[in-house]
């Protein structure tokens, strides 16, 4: 079933474009993977959600999609790929492990985190170190263009002379004579021309591990380059999609625009995509500054910020009660909310199957199967989209109760419709509701529990507070006591 009517904001016109794919029935997509030196973060899982969404309903509307997503498993220095330390030997030396030790540990629990969240494979999963010949042929070609210098053993981008005939910053509308003014000295920056240009390729220190042998030094390649590589290797040199998170629109996707256009004179994207963040007490999720919460930490409820456990499922779908363009501030609050709505869509889906139905139908289910539709094909709005499936809560009382009917037509499209958009498009999984509900009655009998322990408390039978305590804790309950009152955690 395609769709003629499919619009998607593309970040480099910012504005909404109908999208029309290069090759019919086809559609080529690249989103900028994990970094693989720590767990992913929920921050992280929100951008792969947001890009497997996507992913998923251009599969229903009948495309051809190869999604591609890489691993970055070397080259991605601090303070934005262009100096500082390697964080995967930062934590390759932590941790006493190989680098490549701490690559595998972090993509499995990448693949691990994803498959819980029901997120499907990309179509390729390439590695940065799997493509070096490819990103050297490059940086050759970019110097022959006269558009790269070496210096010392690196290989930088010369950005103000590119920007002579095309266009630098024009995803991230940034203007070159602004970056010249705002630029400060940052180390390593003395072998560039300008502060602006950035590594292509860059020659390792005498302690550095990662490196391989080039044309101009033995070192590894900038991060930006990576994704060149890779996207034009497996899509060509113009492709339908490029996705990431917001904050990787500049510098690294606008530097992909600049290494490609220098490379193979053409535009690499039709449609730019960025998800928003995660924010966390309102500041943004990272790893950086601690301000982050480990999924799995998220589904045990092994931490201090949630109430209680939470489920992949519910989580996702509490992610995608917001636009993928919009900030989504996380609380224990709000997934509660998630979760209870979620629940009824799913008692209501079941309740579908045990209708009866009428010669006639009081209910278009093909104008709400409309709207369902007309909410995915605008930008991929999975909030209108949720809005519209919670009809079916309505209708399931409606129908119950004798206030409307339905024919056996449109109960079957309703279930079909209704199953489509929960599972196919939005991947949320069936076995999640008897987990919830399961998940439900556990906190019901642990706060009995922490009731029945309060209360011991207040008569000074601390024995029996304590039995309670110890009881749960042998059981893997955790019990928190703080000003707020008891919390609990499944380890």
């Amino acid at each position: 079933m395609k769709s003629p009517n499919l619009y998607i904001y593309n970040s480099l016109s910012k504005k909404k474009e109908k999208f029309v794919p290069i090759h019919e029935n086809a559609v080529g997509m690249y989103v900028c993977g994990p970094t693989v030196y720590s767990n992913v973060h929920l921050g992280n899982c929100r951008t792969f959600l947001s890009f497997d969404l996507i992913f998923r309903y251009l599969k229903h509307l009948g495309y051809k999609v190869r999604y591609v997503r890489n691993i970055t498993d070397a080259g991605h220095l601090e303070n934005d790929g262009e100096s500082g330390d390697d964080p995967i030997l930062k934590k390759a030396r932590l941790e006493q492990l190989e680098p490549m030790e701490v690559v595998q540990k972090y993509t499995v629990d990448f693949h691990t985190i994803m498959a819980k969240f029901n997120a499907l494979p990309p179509s390729i999963e390439p590695t940065a170190t799997g493509h070096i010949y490819e990103q050297i042929a490059i940086v050759e070609k970019i110097i022959e263009e006269g558009l790269a210098y070496e210096k010392n053993g690196s290989v930088y981008f010369d950005v103000l002379k590119f920007n002579q005939t095309n266009n630098y910053g024009k995803l991230s509308g940034r203007q070159i004579e602004d970056m010249i003014a705002n630029t400060r000295e940052l180390a390593a920056q003395s072998d560039k021309k300008n502060p602006q240009d950035f590594a292509l390729w860059k020659k390792a220190e005498p302690q550095h591990i990662m490196r391989w042998p080039s044309p101009w030094s033995d070192g590894f390649p900038g991060w930006h380059l990576e994704c060149t590589a890779m996207s034009t290797k497996y899509l060509g040199n113009q492709f339908d999609i490029h996705g990431g998170g917001m904050d990787l629109k500049f510098p690294h996707h606008e530097c992909e625009i600049a290494q490609a256009e220098a490379c193979n004179h053409v535009s690499p994207v039709n449609y730019w995509m960025h998800a928003n963040m995660l924010t966390l007490n309102g500041k943004k999720m990272s790893k950086s500054t601690g301000n982050f919460i480990l999924p799995d930490n998220m589904f045990t409820g092994n931490n201090n910020i949630l109430s209680k456990p939470f489920s992949p499922t519910v989580t996702k779908f509490f992610m995608y009660q917001a636009h993928y363009r919009s900030i989504l501030d996380f609380s224990s609050e709000a997934l509660e909310a998630s979760e209870k709505g979620f629940l009824k869509l799913m008692d209501a889906y079941r309740t579908l199957s045990d209708l009866n139905t009428s010669n006639s139908s009081s209910i278009d289910i093909n104008a709400w199967k409309k709207a369902c539709y007309d909410a995915m094909n605008d930008d991929f709005n999975s909030p209108i989209l949720i809005a519209n499936l919670f009809e079916i809560v309505k209708y399931v009382n409606a129908l119950k109760d004798g206030k409307e009917t339905i024919t056996e037509t449109d109960l079957s499209l309703l279930k079909q419709t209704t199953h489509d958009f929960l599972f196919e498009v939005l991947g949320l999984e069936d076995t999640a509701i008897e987990e919830s509900q399961d998940g439900e009655k556990l906190t019901a009998a642990i706060e009995l529990l922490i009731q029945l322990r309060n209360k011991a408390r207040a008569d000074k039978d601390f024995a029996m507070s304590d039995k309670i305590r110890g009881e749960l804790a042998a059981k893997g309950i955790q019990l928190k006591d703080g000003k707020d009152g008891t919390t609990f955690s499944l380890n």
